[in-house]
């Protein structure tokens, strides 16, 4: 008979051995995300994968707070984290650091993840934007290049922790090859 895996079997990190462990060279910018439960869903998406940092922009929450622990459930505590009060200088430092930035945004000459690869000679930088006016047009005009998830149905966009989730999952694909 097929069970679970109880927590044991599944030989997961400590917080201190995940801080000590490689990450995958992959930094998330979230960009005025609003939704405390979208922030958290990030940090426990970016420890699933092992991503070296998030950059929590404008009026993004910083942990602690009780919201995104909600749904972070700890990760806010693994994954390491910056504040960045304004976006554009978030992206300035991340160029100074040799990062390719991407935004997951629907714009011209856009990469279809799961279609099209994207350059992973250096770190990558994943910039998500706000639940309603996506990522801004000044941090767009300093990305590399735009990320789309194709989508077939009859909304244009996702929630942006489902965006977050089906990026970095792409992304950590092809950094790891």
């Amino acid at each position: 008979m097929t069970h679970k895996l109880t927590t044991e079997e599944m030989h997961r990190l400590t917080v201190e051995e995940f801080r000590e462990s490689e990450k995958l060279p992959l930094t998330v910018v979230l960009d005025n995300v609003r939704s405390l439960n979208n922030i958290g869903s990030v940090f426990r998406t970016s420890d699933a994968f092992r991503v070296e940092h998030i950059a929590l922009c404008g009026i993004t929450a910083t942990p602690p707070h009780r919201e995104i622990h909600k749904t972070a459930l700890g990760a806010e505590d693994s994954v390491e984290w910056s504040y960045h009060e304004d976006t554009v200088e978030c992206m300035q430092w991340l160029k100074e650091k040799g990062y390719r930035i991407y935004a997951v945004e629907l714009a011209h000459d856009s990469l279809k993840l799961g279609k099209d690869a994207v350059a992973t000679d250096k770190p990558v930088a994943l910039v998500l934007g706000n639940e309603i006016d996506g990522v801004q047009e000044e941090v767009m005009e300093l990305c590399d290049g735009f990320l789309e998830i194709p989508q077939s149905g009859t909304k244009h966009s996702l929630n942006v922790s489902c965006a977050a989730a089906i990026a970095i999952w792409e992304i950590s694909k092809q950094l790891r090859q």
